[in-house]
């Protein structure tokens, strides 16, 4: 059985494979609420299966006796049940929230830590509206059952302690009761399967619907750009029918299930006052046992919708269980799960190559500021990735002092290497809290980052603690760029990659945000992935590469006198950052479109 293992401070290790294994851990994680739930609905349940048996022991006695003390004494006995019963229910209630809410929020809580340690493998493996189903859905299934496991474990103890009473009042209608009441159950268990199956085409439907929705909203503004609007809106109409017609199966089941819960007992109950009447006219039994057996009759169906209920809310959660677990059977491309979470200070570095990609032969040498320029920026941008070690199976040629980046904790790379890339993701929150993700609560340290991105019209104009909506939407893109360009700068880390930090600011800005960068990151290491001679200009070093490796390497004033010298990798160079060709004796500058600077 293979079991999903986070650090210590996520006290989670779901099994995975089989739904019921999960199901199984999910009660153990809050076995003491279920039991304090469990024991309260047994007593409620007792309590009121012993009011009958009180009331036809009060007939008899006010029969036979008149209103004797006897009588009274059963009377006040009944409204101690009573009381005891409002007590029980109340306890027993209480129970069933804190199941529901505690089970819903571990699902929910275990799937959202799950998410955030496995990035884009998730949504690489599950669609974006499966994910967000499984937390807004099927959590919502897992605490359902959990509620009303309690009340079918107190169902059932009251139905066993009915049965001896009903044996010991009467052997022949005790029986008739004791079997019947099965019988009925499970012919309302025989519409659990194709229940089960079509809540599975419902939930998958379902599923699907999110995940169309989340799309063309997220891409709404292209499709009105491309006049596709239509297109998807008649997707999206087409799918909800399917939903629809899917849930329409789920009701009717579920509707003829809940009449049968209604029929079925409602006869058996005729069945059981009528059989009693002539047990009691034969005098076999007294009045007061007639009066009891009909309460226990009555009173039994409650404890049968409690199993039917659970029946339904189960088949829910198995379908749930199967779709959690195949989003947590989901591993990270990097490291083992949780690994990011461990304690582990940053490695030591020394001045000599930190950073080694022996696929494309790219090294950074320690506390330099080093800038990385393609024909294609994805080249770069990829090497700079493979640094970052998103990938354990990409990143398995690159040398991290020395040694392969993959044989270090996970934790140690993270605190040492950190990466923001070309489009960089804000929260809804507060200035503070997007720069200052840590919570350090150093202020001093926030405003020099936020001073090092040049994002002080961002700061004159909201504050640290001014609202950003969600992913930045009220910002322009050059200053969600900068913001997010302060949140990484924060960090402080020994070696910091960067893609494209500038490419959505003015000359100006990006010139500042060079010169500040540059110094702010001194006896640091910095990479950069860029191509703008505003950045370049400040670079300690300048690799150029191609689909085949490194080319050429150089300060950008070297690189560019190299290529006034006729040097072949140094005036592919000239042209991806000028666009321009190194013009002869008798021709003056001439641009040059990008398919050609590519080539």
């Amino acid at each position: 059985m293979r079991v999903l293992r986070y650090p210590d401070t996520i006290p989670h290790d779901p099994p995975l494979g089989h739904p019921v294994r999960f199901l199984s851990w999910l009660g153990r994680q809050q076995a003491w609420l279920l039991l304090g739930a469990t024991v309260a609905a047994t007593v409620n349940f007792v309590a009121l299966a012993l009011t009958p048996w009180l009331l036809g022991r009060a007939i008899d006695s006010g029969l036979q006796q008149g209103p004797t003390a006897e009588m009274w004494r059963y009377g006040g006995l009944i409204l101690g049940l009573g009381a005891l019963t409002a007590g029980a229910a109340a306890i027993r209630h209480i129970g069933e929230v804190a199941n529901w809410m505690r089970a819903t929020f571990t699902c929910s809580t275990l799937v959202g830590r799950h998410v955030t340690r496995t990035g884009e493998r998730t949504t690489a493996r599950r669609a974006t509206g499966e994910v967000v189903a499984t937390v807004a859905t099927d959590s919502f299934h897992m605490g359902n059952l959990m509620e009303s496991l309690p009340m079918f474990l107190g169902g059932l103890a009251s139905y066993f302690f009915i049965a001896g009473l009903l044996v010991r009042e009467s052997a022949a209608l005790g029986l008739a009761v004791l079997v019947g009441l099965p019988l009925t159950t499970a012919a309302v268990a025989l519409l659990v399967p194709p229940l089960q199956r079509r809540q599975a085409r419902h939930r998958e439907a379902t599923g699907v619907l999110t995940s169309l929705a989340s799309d063309t909203v997220s891409g709404l503004r292209v499709l009105r750009g491309i006049g596709g609007e239509d297109v998807f809106a008649a997707r999206y109409r087409e799918q909800s029918q399917a939903v629809r017609r899917a849930g329409v199966g789920v009701a009717n089941t579920q509707s003829v299930m809940a009449a049968l819960q209604v029929l079925l007992p409602g006869m058996f109950v005729v069945g059981v006052v009528w059989f009693g009447a002539d047990l009691a006219l034969a005098g076999e039994i007294t009045v007061g046992q007639l009066v009891a057996f009909y309460g226990y009759t009555a009173f039994l169906a409650e404890p049968l919708r409690q199993v039917t209920q659970f029946i339904q809310f189960l088949t829910r959660a198995l379908v749930a269980a199967r779709k959690i677990t195949a989003v947590l059977e989901v591993t990270p491309a990097a490291g083992r799960l949780g690994d990011a979470d461990a304690a582990a200070p940053p490695l030591a570095l020394d001045s000599g190559i930190v950073l080694h990609d022996a696929f494309s032969g790219v090294g950074v040498t320690g506390g330099s500021f080093t800038v990385l320029v393609s024909p294609g920026p994805d080249d770069a941008a990829a090497v700079v990735r493979r640094f970052a070690r998103l990938d354990d199976v990409a990143s398995a040629a690159v040398a991290l002092a020395g040694r392969p980046i993959v044989e270090y904790p996970l934790a140690a790379v993270r605190r040492t290497v950190v990466l923001s890339d070309a489009t960089p993701q804000l929260f809804t929150g507060t200035l503070r809290q997007e720069v200052d993700v840590l919570d350090s609560g150093d202020e001093e340290r926030v405003l020099e980052a936020l001073a090092v991105a040049d994002t002080r019209d961002v700061l004159d104009s909201i504050g640290l603690d001014g609202e950003i909506a969600e992913k930045g939407r009220s910002l322009s893109g050059g200053q969600r760029q900068r913001v997010a360009l302060a949140r990484v700068t924060l960090r402080g880390a020994p070696v910091l990659l960067l893609v494209e930090p500038t490419s959505a600011v003015d000359a100006h800005t990006e010139r500042r945000i060079a010169t500040n960068l540059k110094r702010h990151r001194t006896g640091l290491t910095t990479v950069v992935v860029s191509a703008s001679p505003l950045v370049l200009e400040h670079a300690d070093e300048v690799v150029f590469l191609d689909d085949d490796g490194e080319r050429a390497r150089g300060t950008h004033r070297e690189l560019l006198d190299r290529a006034r010298a006729g040097d072949p990798a140094a005036l592919a160079y000239h042209r991806v950052v000028t666009r321009r060709e190194i013009p002869t004796d008798d021709e003056t500058p001439k641009e040059v479109t990008r398919a050609t600077a590519c080539r």
